[in-house]
């Protein structure tokens, strides 16, 4: 995929700008056919965590942020350019609406761990595994499933007053389109819909205590609203006729925007947290629930696991071990890494700062270092940081793997591909190559792509495989990744060992002092 600034237009609508609500910033790119980026605007906002455990959002700062958004590209391409408008959004958030379509709640998101408990509970009960495997999405804190029961065991007056429960994407929607639907990817990430009928699950709504018609109606990815609310054009500055692609959530559009769309390419990205996803044909979910499985578009489904812990390992360890490295200390702090032998001298770390996903779905682990000694120095324990994250991402791969699913091929994108230390650790951890895209655009570009599939400017989000440029391939080392292998089965057995003291940890909690933990 290109990126260049935009030519003079023939009066043809032939940009679709991608609108992708992530959860701290919204970004607005918008392409051509060929996937030129041609304009880009980004807006932010904050995630706040008033309590323990909390992480929520304003939804009307995250409205505004699109509308700015939106109307700094319109302004530069032109609103007669503009063949549509398509959605890309976070998944995995909650916000309760009443009937005027006011806000009775703030936008709980992914991140928020208040319904740990009833995550575990609904997770260890005799249907949890069964659950799973219909709906696609783990029984976690992160899933709007556990988040309801929280709602109705601890809200319940206020539960009383919801007319409507929706996410982010549907809040904006219904802002600029007017419409009160949610797409199957966004839906698929609920835990609340049948993966099967594509129809919301009874069993989930009753234990949400949730009724049909409180609930958006599911619609294809691809489904196409008419045009914009006169509310949606006076915000935008596009005519109400420009039609709204509904779009798809940001981990299976990710895939899309790197090009990993073709049976075993796998994606794998590393930011704040991190996810490794591959396409497929059908739903998919292995025996033990520990893959997530979401909808793409008709006939395509993204299978894959994400990570609570990314970035924030590295960043946290330059907060702690190295704080003199000043304000941006991610090269300072590889360049200690790099100063010692893979394997850091026999230390590992278990990087469960935020708790985490995959594949154990889990809130109770927390971080630990392993095989301490006196001769270790700070450069072993920021390496082992990072060797941490690798190796629950290659813990990641062997689940998918285990769920029948043959990877030929890695893809990487993310914050992290900046340091070329960090590249290869992640090839040598995983055991395999893995290419690098360039021009990297992201779940604008898959959710642009997506818009054009809709309107049938390109055949489907295929086409993605060739847009895409790999840029660089990098191959494992045989020595190093020989070390990361030989450490994988001691890693993920580790985390076995130490549950019963995450529980124990857990029940201590109360009675220790807490530091406020940032939500990711």
């Amino acid at each position: 995929m290109s990126s260049a600034p935009g030519g003079a237009g023939d009066g043809a609508r032939d940009v679709v700008l991608g609108v992708d609500i992530g959860t701290t910033s919204t970004k607005v790119v918008a392409f051509d056919v060929r996937g030129e980026a041609l304009a880009q605007h980004a807006a932010g906002y904050p995630l706040e965590e008033p309590h323990p455990g909390h992480a929520v959002q304003d939804p009307q700062l995250i409205l505004r942020a699109v509308q700015e958004s939106v109307r700094a590209v319109v302004a530069e391409v032109g609103a007669g350019r503009v063949a549509a408008l398509s959605f890309s959004a976070a998944m995995h958030n909650l916000m309760g609406i009443d009937a005027e379509h006011r806000p009775l709640t703030p936008l709980v998101t992914w991140a928020d761990t208040r319904a740990a408990e009833q995550a575990e509970r609904l997770r260890a009960s005799t249907g949890g595994l069964a659950l799973h495997r219909r709906t696609g999405t783990p029984l976690h804190p992160m899933s709007p499933l556990p988040k309801l029961v929280w709602f109705h065991e601890q809200e319940h007056q206020l539960c009383e007053r919801v007319s409507f429960w929706i996410g982010v994407k549907e809040w904006v929607l219904l802002h600029l389109a007017g419409a009160l639907v949610v797409d199957h990817s966004v839906a698929s990430a609920t835990g609340l819909l049948d993966l099967a009928s594509l129809r919301w699950d009874a069993e989930a709504l009753m234990l949400a205590g949730v009724q049909l018609e409180q609930l958006p109606e599911p619609v294809p990815t691809t489904h196409v609203l008419p045009g914009l609310s006169a509310e949606g054009a006076a915000a935008t500055g596009l005519p109400e006729d420009v039609p709204v692609v509904v779009g798809a959530s940001d981990g299976p559009l990710a895939n899309v925007g790197v090009g990993a769309v073709r049976p075993g390419v796998a994606a794998c990205s590393i930011g704040t947290s991190g996810a490794l996803r591959v396409v497929v044909d059908r739903p998919v979910v292995d025996p033990l629930g520990q893959v997530f499985c979401y909808a793409l578009t008709p006939g395509l489904w993204v299978v894959g696991g994400a990570i609570n812990n990314g970035g924030v390992v590295l960043g946290w360890a330059g907060d702690t071990l190295a704080p003199d490295l000043g304000e941006e200390p991610q090269e300072a702090l590889m360049e200690l890494a790099g100063s010692v032998p893979a394997g850091s001298g026999g230390l590992l770390m278990l990087p469960y700062l935020l708790s985490e996903r995959a594949p154990h779905w889990s809130s109770l682990p927390r971080g630990a270092y392993v095989g301490l000694t006196r001769a270790h120095r700070r450069e072993h324990l920021v390496r082992a940081a990072v060797e941490g994250v690798c190796l629950q991402l290659a813990t990641v791969l062997q689940s998918l793997r285990a769920a029948g699913l043959e990877i030929t091929e890695l893809r990487a994108t993310g914050g992290f591909a900046r340091s070329p230390l960090w590249r290869q650790m992640l090839a040598d951890a995983l055991g395999t190559e893995i290419g690098f895209a360039g021009g990297y655009e992201g779940s604008s570009f898959g959710a642009a792509l997506l818009g054009m599939q809709a309107l049938g400017l390109v055949p489907g989000v295929e086409v993605a495989a060739d847009l895409v440029e790999v840029e660089s391939r990098l191959r494992p080392d045989p020595a190093d990744a020989a070390v990361y292998a030989s450490l994988r089965p001691v890693f993920a057995e580790l985390y076995e060992a130490l549950v019963p003291t995450y529980r124990t940890l857990r029940r201590l909690a109360p009675s220790l002092p807490l530091d406020r933990e940032p939500a990711g």
